[in-house]
């Protein structure tokens, strides 16, 4: 299978896994532990496709899966608070008001204004420990990623009723 066509299934399992993130606590224990087998699994191969697609030499590895495990222990906690807003978006739908409709936009500009903040925080150690073409490409990879989760779980959240 090449590196394009791994790197698309991938994508689709982790675009799946946002919306059965979403769904996740509201089915109970169960579910939470079918979540985070689910979570781990995805966490791995994301992780196989970024050493694939980056091809670091022994050295950088060293230098460079610590900074990744940081960075996606972040992302995680980040991702977390999508997924609270989310299940508050969906537990309210039916009877939005103005004021709660604000108050998720609001926390949801929050988060991703949080995320940009991370990317930034995380360049610089990523720049740390690779040469500038390889922060770009690691960059773009989870870019790609999260731009596909991101349009899958859109695809899945109705628009707030008027």
């Amino acid at each position: 299978m090449s590196k394009t066509r791994t790197f698309v299934t991938l994508l689709s399992v982790t675009a799946m896994s946002w919306v059965l993130m979403g769904a996740g606590k509201q089915a109970g224990v169960a579910a939470d532990t079918n979540l985070e087998i689910l979570r781990d699994s995805i966490r791995a191969n994301k992780k196989a496709l970024v050493a694939a697609s980056l091809d670091l030499t022994n050295d950088e590895a060293q230098k460079f899966w610590p900074v990744y495990d940081r960075y996606q222990k972040d992302l995680t906690a980040l991702n977390d608070r999508y997924i609270e807003i989310i299940r508050d978006y969906s537990a309210h739908f039916a009877d939005m008001t103005d004021d709660q409709a604000m108050k998720l936009l609001d926390a949801y500009l929050k988060a991703d204004a949080d995320r940009v903040k991370l990317r930034q925080d995380y360049v610089a150690q990523v720049a740390g420990v690779l040469p500038g073409r390889k922060v770009a490409r690691f960059f773009q990879i989870e870019n790609k990623m999260d731009a596909i989760a991101r349009y899958d779980l859109a695809a899945n959240i109705p628009v707030v009723k008027q």
